[in-house]
């Protein structure tokens, strides 16, 4: 029996341009998820789900996750799930040339679904290093991220980008663009409070609607390409440790972003709650259409202006995690 973890992430910058080979900056932050892989004596695969905002379910299928447990979530969103663990376990059996290998699966999550902190990435990374541990394999973090991604393109329906696996795989604060994938050295700290309306949007068809937007409209696609400017601009700004840059630059992301069509009124409501709270900048994170927000602010101002703010239902500051995936036991 193997647990393995991940973190999740928030996005300084990127998130949606990044499919279309812009570049994004994703951060790793201090929340987890944990897999526990044992295998068992037959090809079957069960999974314990205990804690993804869930009430909790268990749930025991073959391959093609048939088996649907009854929980209060959207079924767009529980499909997702079963199928990330479902194809994260077939690449553990491809790395360890053990096609038969059946699996008991733990999930446990500090991580919201689908609130835009790539607790599906988290999953899948953490759940391929549990997994080829318990087969006897030992993976490096990028064979691990590059697996990871291919599970998310797969589920995705060929829309995932490599930036939440690589995140979560590495730690830190990353750069992705299109394969091209690296951590970002010497990072400042960036203060992070996090707001979370409790709600998910659905990352398929949120990534389906921009990709119609782009498709029947030239100047959508000039605003995913202004995204990639940003996010350039945000490196040097990164690299310089300017926090007020940074801020700045978030501001005009969320307004692309919400353009685009992937904000939503709670969401809307936290990214300008946190402005008036001092923030010196706030964002969507993820794919939108609810979930949570990103505000950089070293002061008490933001988490205040949360608290009060109808539609957040929680609020906390999550620290930058240097460190990737890794074995816990």
């Amino acid at each position: 029996m193997v647990t393995s973890s991940a973190p999740g992430k928030v996005y300084l910058f990127g998130e949606h341009a990044v499919v279309y080979g812009e570049p994004a900056v994703p951060c790793a932050i201090e929340r987890r998820a944990r897999i526990t892989a044992e295998r068992r004596g037959d090809d079957r695969l069960r999974v314990n789900a205990t804690d993804l905002t869930l009430d909790g379910f268990t749930v025991e299928y073959d391959g093609d996750a048939t088996g649907t447990p009854d929980v209060d979530v959207a079924e767009p969103l529980l499909e997702e799930g079963m199928g990330y663990v479902n194809e994260a376990i077939e690449q553990a059996r491809d790395a360890a040339d053990a096609p038969d290998a059946g699996f008991d699966v733990t999930i446990e999550s500090s991580i919201p679904l689908g609130a835009g902190l790539g607790s599906s990435a988290a999953v899948v990374t953490a759940a391929i290093d549990a997994a080829t541990r318990e087969l006897g394999v030992e993976l490096d973090a990028a064979e691990i991220a590059d697996r990871a991604y291919h599970v998310e393109y797969e589920v995705q329906d060929g829309q995932a980008s490599r930036a939440d696996t690589f995140c979560s795989a590495m730690g830190g604060a990353v750069r992705v663009e299109s394969d091209d994938c690296r951590r970002i050295d010497d990072v400042p700290n960036l203060p992070f409070v996090i707001g979370y309306d409790g709600g998910s949007g659905d990352t398929g068809a949120l990534v389906a609607g921009v990709r119609d937007l782009r498709e029947e409209y030239d100047f959508a696609a000039d605003t995913v390409g202004a995204i990639g400017d940003i996010v350039r601009q945000g490196e040097q700004a990164l690299e310089a440790g300017d926090l007020e840059e940074l801020g700045e630059l978030m501001d005009f992301n969320h307004g692309l972003l919400s353009a685009l069509g992937v904000s939503s009124r709670t969401l809307d409501a936290m990214v300008w709650a946190a402005r008036e709270g001092d923030a010196l900048g706030a964002k969507l994170t993820g794919a939108g259409g609810g979930g949570c927000i990103v505000a950089l602010d070293p002061d008490d101002g933001t988490e205040t202006a949360l608290r009060y703010t109808q539609g957040c239902e929680s609020v906390f500051r999550a620290e930058l995690d240097t460190e990737g995936v890794r074995v816990e036991s």
